[in-house]
């Protein structure tokens, strides 16, 4: 006798909590990851540990870096976990730094919130109050800032952004001053125990490869090629045809090739990615920067540097099937780093007379054009050309130091960007400190309902989180250091944690990029005012699984009686 089994496919269901249930569950994921991602600010800021899928374990004091790696199994506390991610993710984008500082805040904001609505405050009038007070912070901001005049203050901003590490600070200003403001630095491992700066001549596009599958490192999703060739094509590659004799020549000669083109797609796309798949071509293919007039003179530019010819113009060679492939109209580069969505070439083919030629033409064009677009495009083109590529090599004792110290550069770069671009404030937590002050007249404001100013004391209350959390790591009273500093006027005065001194922020070297305040700032109001106006959070079940069927032949035990018939 046989037995069936049936198997019931498990279909995971929805969770949904209403109200303060659901808010409560994703507080308390927020209040865990902020709590974690917090112990990193200010100088005497800790190190947080990450378990990662392979390798051993990575230490950072990046916010970003522990907000990624947050994830709860509880599906309402991870939710709110994410929340935090995505802020953290977005201040990263835009700013590149002040991570940390958008955590703390959305926790603030989100938690004072969480209160006021459980005594009956109108969560929709409350976000309003908190946006017209993000606002108004953001003006007094701006009155504050000052401008980056000299080496100096980079090396301070850089420093601050490190955590303090005064050596970084110095690396990056000198890297500043070696490429320009308009120049590119990267960061890459070192080999040795010291940190270098090493400065390459180079070309930076904000392009990046067409398709994943050209990618040669999984780990960091970039391409990496030495010795490549380039071809330059101002037009659309769309069929393999006029692409094999120039494929043909980079399979014999067991070179890199770099195709730059206005685009490539169908039938040459596939062919490409299917050759390299099977490891008969090392081969990345980009789109060319720019648009219009700009994208022509831009792969002009990309010739003379690489030592090659634009294909494809009407004067110029053309790619053809029939004719035989010139090799001499490929450019060269030493070294080129590619991700999905910027490629750095280094030491290009092209002849040094010729860059500078090109390099004294753009700087008479820039003069004598009237348009502030076409200016400001040439200067972007001036810059690529002349200005090279600062590369830092991070040395260490260990992989996890060179992981740990390389996550700062990164940090202090951005945040050294972001100076040169809108200003710097008073670092420490205190620009948001002393900018709280002007709030006190929107309080006073009869214009705004009870609920709005609710809002408007919840974000004058949050935004002296990252002084008093920067106090707190340092082992200091956060609310006295918090009180001693506000008793001034002065915007510049502020609490020195490395030192335990009060002082001039400015004097000191303690500042903060403008942009990275603000964005920090406007990101977590934003998050934390959607948060408190949710009234319902929807969680997708665990999955169950199915039971193990059941044994099916078991009923033919009996079948052993049969040994007679032999």
């Amino acid at each position: 006798m046989f037995t069936r089994s049936v198997t019931r496919k498990a279909i995971a269901g929805k969770d949904i909590k209403f109200g303060v249930e659901g808010r409560q569950a994703m507080l308390k994921g927020i209040d865990r990851a902020v709590a974690a991602i917090s112990t990193t600010l200010g100088p005497k800021g800790r190190n947080v540990i990450l378990e990662q899928p392979y390798g051993g374990p990575k230490i950072t004091k990046d916010g970003v870096t522990v907000a990624k790696a947050i994830e709860f199994k509880d599906p309402f506390e991870n939710m709110g976990a994410q929340l935090v991610k995505q802020v953290c993710n977005k201040t990263n984008d835009l700013a590149g730094d002040g991570t940390t500082t958008s955590a703390v805040l959305v926790n603030a904001i989100f938690q004072e919130g969480f209160k006021s609505i459980a005594t009956g405050t109108n969560p929709v009038d409350m976000q309003r109050g908190i946006q017209k007070a993000v606002e108004k912070l953001s003006e007094n901001l701006t009155a504050q800032t000052k401008q980056v005049k000299g080496r100096q203050e980079i090396e301070q901003v850089a420093t601050i952004s490190a955590n303090g590490d005064v050596a970084i600070g110095q690396m990056i200003a000198d890297a500043m001053e070696k490429v320009g403001r308009d120049g590119v630095i990267t960061t890459q491992d070192g080999k040795t125990l010291a940190t270098e700066l090493e400065l390459v001549e180079g070309m930076s596009l904000d392009r990046g490869f067409i398709s994943p599958y050209f990618v040669t490192d999984a780990k960091n999703q970039k391409v990496e090629f030495e010795e490549a060739n380039v071809l330059i094509s101002a037009k659309k590659i769309s069929s393999i045809q006029s692409l094999l004799p120039a494929l043909n020549v980079a399979a014999r000669s067991g070179k890199p090739l770099l195709i730059i083109a206005d685009d490539v797609d169908g039938e040459a796309l596939t062919t490409i990615i299917f050759n390299k798949l099977q490891g008969k071509l090392k081969i990345c293919c980009v789109k060319a920067p720019g648009f219009g007039d700009n994208k022509a003179a831009m792969l002009q530019d990309l010739a003379i540097f690489t030592g090659g010819e634009v294909l494809g113009e009407e004067a110029g060679p053309q790619l053809d099937a029939e004719a035989e492939f010139d090799v001499n109209v490929l450019g060269t580069v030493k070294k080129l780093t590619v991700t999905k969505d910027s490629s750095i070439l280094l030491n290009g083919g092209g002849e040094t007379t010729a860059v500078q030629e090109r390099v004294g033409l753009l700087r008479d064009l820039i003069e004598g054009e009237t348009s502030e677009y076409n200016k400001e495009k040439m200067q972007e083109r001036l810059a690529k050309l002349s200005g090279g590529v600062a590369c830092i090599k991070i040395g260490g004792a260990s992989e996890v130091e060179v992981g740990e110290k390389k996550d700062r550069f990164v940090d202090a770069l951005c945040a050294t960007r972001a100076a040169a671009t809108e200003g710097i404030v008073a670092g420490g937590g205190s620009a948001l400190l002393h900018a709280s002050s002007v709030l006190d007249a929107m309080l006073a404001d009869e214009s705004l309902n009870a609920d709005m100013k609710t809002g408007v004391r919840i974000v004058k209350q949050a935004v002296r989180l990252p002084a008093f959390k920067i106090a707190t790591n340092a082992g200091k009273e956060g609310a006295v250091i918090v009180e001693k500093v506000l008793e001034k006027s002065d915007a510049s005065f502020g609490y020195d944690a490395r030192n335990d001194q009060y002082g001039d922020m400015f004097e000191k070297g303690i500042i903060d990029p403008t942009r990275v305040v603000r964005v920090s700032l406007a990101d977590s109001a934003s998050v934390a005012g959607l948060l408190i106006t949710a009234e319902a959070a929807i969680c997708e079940l665990p999955k169950e699984d199915p039971p193990a069927p059941a044994g099916g032949m078991g009923g033919m035990g009996g079948m052993g009686g049969m040994g007679g018939m032999m």
